[in-house]
This record gives C-alpha cells, sequence and structure tokens, in this order.
C-alpha cells in the first residue's frame, strides 16, 4: 500500500513519534511524504521515504495529482486546527477532497491515524488493492 505523510509544522514532531510507534507496520508499506516531514521520519525511524518537494515548493499538488492518478492508497495529514493561513487551509481542503473522490483514507489527527493503521494491520484496508486494479484496467 502507497502511504503519504505530511504534516504542519506545529505537528511534525507527533507525525515523527506516530511513524516511531507505528514502525513495524510502516516499514511493510510504500511510504512517500513531503520533504521536511518525510526527512524528519526518516531520519528517526529509518524507514525509506520518497520525498516530494516541500509543502511551499508545490509538495502539496504532487501529493494531489497522485491522489487523483490513483498512486496513493492512505494519507495520514497531521494538520494544525489553530492555522489562519487561509492558502494552507485551501490546499488541505483541496486534498481532503480528492480523497473523497477517489476513496482514499485519509486521517488529519492522531486518533483517525491510528484507526487506519490498526485496520492496516488487520487488512481492512485491503480493498485498496481491488480499486487500484480496476481503474488501473480501464
Amino acid at each position: 500500500m502507497n502511504i503519504t505523510l505530511m504534516a504542519h509544522d506545529k505537528k511534525k514532531e507527533l507525525m515523527v513519534q506516530f511513524c516511531t510507534a507505528y514502525k513495524s507496520i510502516l516499514n511493510k508499506h510504500i511510504l512517500s511524504a513531503t520533504a521536511t516531514t518525510g526527512r524528519l521520519v526518516a531520519d528517526a525511524t529509518g524507514l525509506p521515504i520518497t520525498l516530494f518537494l516541500s509543502h511551499n515548493q508545490g509538495g502539496h499538488q504532487q501529493v494531489d495529482a497522485r491522489i487523483a492518478y490513483n498512486e496513493i492508497d492512505m494519507v495520514l495529514m497531521f494538520s494544525d486546527p489553530n492555522s489562519i493561513d487561509p492558502w494552507e487551509d485551501q490546499q488541505i481542503v483541496q486534498t481532503l477532497h480528492l480523497c473523497d473522490t477517489h476513496n482514499v483514507p485519509v486521517a488529519t489527527n492522531l486518533a483517525s491515524a491510528e484507526m487506519l493503521i490498526l485496520g492496516l494491520q488487520r487488512g481492512d484496508l485491503d480493498w485498496r488493492e481491488v480499486v487500484r486494479r480496476k481503474k488501473t484496467i480501464r
């Protein structure tokens, strides 16, 4: 499964802690992330992570394009609910819209991320493989 990691500046340490705690599950999957988040997680965990551009250089758009092309199966995007940047908020809404449109599971906080990761471990998200294959065949 292709999993993408993203985190607001104030949530990057939480993402590192999350990935450290669930390293044994995450290392069975293909990981990608926006630049700073990915570097921090890779340095702390040793997990191999494909890096997109940083958020302000277009990394968010790279993720969105991959969601639209059905190349991402899960998005863990720890957002800061106290953010006051309207541009950043619009980008988050766009990513959430694409995830909804393409049936990509997405978590924006620790609680929902834990539910997705534990479901992934149990095999609850294996249906994504079927969805990806069907869209590729068309």
